[in-house]
């Protein structure tokens, strides 16, 4: 496989994107939150939204430990996209916004665990540790929007995406042998 890109690189690509989706999601959940009517539901996705936010400062401290930046044309495309979202949340009712975040959620885990798996195979052990946290968390945030949506009369319409493995299985992948 010598047209492989090399982990650091990969790395650098999957961390731009983890960088620019956090600032999506900050600007999403935060219109998210201001939507809802329940005080449980906005005081939790208010939450949420604090945590995309140091999500997205220690991406950006790993981007500069790798001497990379985020993409500037994706930091405003996400920027857009989640301002928008953020907007929408307002009009899509109920479902839609908490559908379509714990679908996006459980994305996130998926990426933060590739960055990790890319973090060991580039040799920066050093970032296994946020990198497996921020997983965590994100694993977290879809069980939350999982469990608020399960039994919702929409799902006959929009298909449950299949559940994570337990979190345990986050950490266990990377456990030393």
């Amino acid at each position: 496989m010598a047209n492989a890109p090399d982990p650091a690189t990969e790395l650098v690509r999957v961390l731009r994107s983890a960088c620019s989706g956090e600032l999506a999601a900050g600007f999403a959940y935060r219109g998210h939150w201001k939507s809802v009517r329940r005080a449980d539901e906005r005081e939790r996705i208010r939450t949420i939204e604090a945590e995309e936010w140091h999500h997205r400062a220690l991406v950006r401290g790993l981007l500069a430990e790798l001497g990379a930046k985020p993409s500037m044309r994706r930091e405003i495309a996400f920027w857009c996209i989640g301002r928008t979202i953020g907007l929408l949340c307002h009009i899509g009712g109920w479902f839609i916004p908490m559908y379509g975040a714990g679908r996006l959620e459980r994305w996130n885990v998926n990426e933060y665990e590739d960055a990790a798996r890319l973090a060991r195979a580039a040799g920066r052990e050093s970032m296994l540790e946020p990198l497996l946290m921020m997983a965590e968390v994100e694993w977290e945030h879809e069980r939350y929007f999982r469990e608020r949506i399960t039994g919702h009369r929409l799902l006959r319409v929009f298909r449950m995406w299949p559940p994570l493995p337990p979190k345990e299985r986050i950490r266990a992948a990377f456990a030393e042998p």
